[in-house]
Formats: structure tokens, C-alpha cells, sequence
């Protein structure tokens, strides 16, 4: 996974709340056995017509909301299931950080497992935030050193975020990496308990 410490680019507004894993990444795709290739099909049945058809009225299929890495959602976003595909599927799509008043508490967690940040902020700030990002262009820089995010009309607001989680995304770090960095002091355990049989 890549890292980042600060992150400028343009924010995608989806005023919807309660959106759920299903509508996220719908479950006739859950057969690939890799992390990659689920971008495609995230939020399917909103993107596309019944014909297949790009949907003109969805809002990420709108030119201007083209290559946003920042997604601002509405309340409650990722309930339902706790699939991984989801977060999967979003990073995989190109977006990085998910803005919302609140997250479904296992999706939260798969966000920060798979290094995408998801960050909870007041219903009157994410408001704001989904308003501005209705008129293109709008972008937001969003500091995860410093934990806070700005725009270019003086607007400011800080996050929190868990020191471990913290460490994690900045340096691109996942958990089964985070064990390799103990290798040799696992190989040296192993070959003393090899000793002592």
C-alpha cells in the first residue's frame, strides 16, 4: 500500500446516507480472490443503467467528479455487511480518504486495515463540505501528519485518528507487514525453541 501525509486533490460529494456494503460493491462481484479489479464494479447498480449504460445521473459518473481521491458521503455510511471488497473496491476505484459524520464500525475498521482513512467529522461540517463539493472544482488538503483538512476559502476542521492507525497509513503500512518487520527477532525465537526440544 502507498502512504501519504498529506493529501491535496479534488472531493466528490454522494449526499446519501446509510449507504451499505451491498450498494458499495454488490455481491454477484465477490468472486475474485484478489485485493485488485473491484474498482469496476463499485457502486454498480448507481453507475450503470439496466442496459449496462453509464448512468448520467450518478454523481461520480459526472465529469467534474472524474479522479477525486476524497469521497464526502452522509451518515452511516458502510453499514450492512462487513465485506472487505468494499473498502477494496473504493481504494481500488482511486479514492483515499472517505469523509462522513459516521461510519458503520466494522467498515471503519476494514478502511483502516486496507489503508484507505476514514474520517469523522460534525454533521454541520460534512454539510458544508458535501455543499461546496457540489460546485466543481473543489478540492481539499488533507494533512494526516497534523490530522487536519482545508480548503482554498479558509475553511479548517482537525480529525482524530488512532496514533497506531495513524502510523499505519502514513508509511503504507498493513498488519501482516507490520509483523514481517519482526522477522529476525521471530526467526531467532524459532530457532531457540528449536534448541531447547
Amino acid at each position: 500500500m502507498s502512504g501519504f501525509k498529506t493529501l491535496q486533490g479534488k472531493a466528490a460529494a454522494l449526499d446519501r446516507a446509510n449507504v451499505d456494503t451491498d450498494q458499495i460493491i454488490p455481491k454477484q462481484f465477490l468472486k475474485r480472490i484478489e485485493k485488485t479489479g473491484f474498482g469496476q464494479y463499485l457502486f454498480y447498480d448507481w453507475r450503470f443503467t439496466k442496459e449496462g449504460l453509464p448512468n448520467p445521473e450518478f454523481e461520480l459518473n459526472k465529469e467534474e467528479n472524474q479522479d477525486a481521491p476524497i469521497l464526502i458521503a452522509n451518515e452511516n455510511f458502510g453499514c450492512g455487511s462487513s465485506r472487505e471488497h468494499a473498502p477494496w473496491a473504493l481504494s481500488d476505484y482511486g479514492f483515499k480518504v472517505i469523509i462522513a459524520p459516521s461510519f458503520a464500525d466494522i467498515f471503519h475498521q476494514n478502511c483502516l486495515k486496507n489503508g484507505l482513512l476514514p474520517i469523522t467529522l460534525p454533521a454541520e461540517t460534512v454539510d458544508y463540505l458535501l455543499e461546496s463539493a457540489k460546485s466543481q472544482p473543489y478540492a481539499l488538503r488533507v494533512d494526516l501528519q497534523n490530522q487536519l483538512i482545508e480548503d482554498e476559502n479558509d475553511f479548517s476542521a482537525s480529525f482524530s485518528i488512532n496514533e497506531y492507525w495513524k502510523k499505519m497509513l502514513i508509511n503504507g503500512w498493513d498488519e501482516i507487514e507490520i509483523t514481517l518487520q519482526l522477522e529476525k527477532i521471530i526467526s531467532d525465537f524459532e530457532e531457540k525453541q528449536l534448541a531447547v526440544q
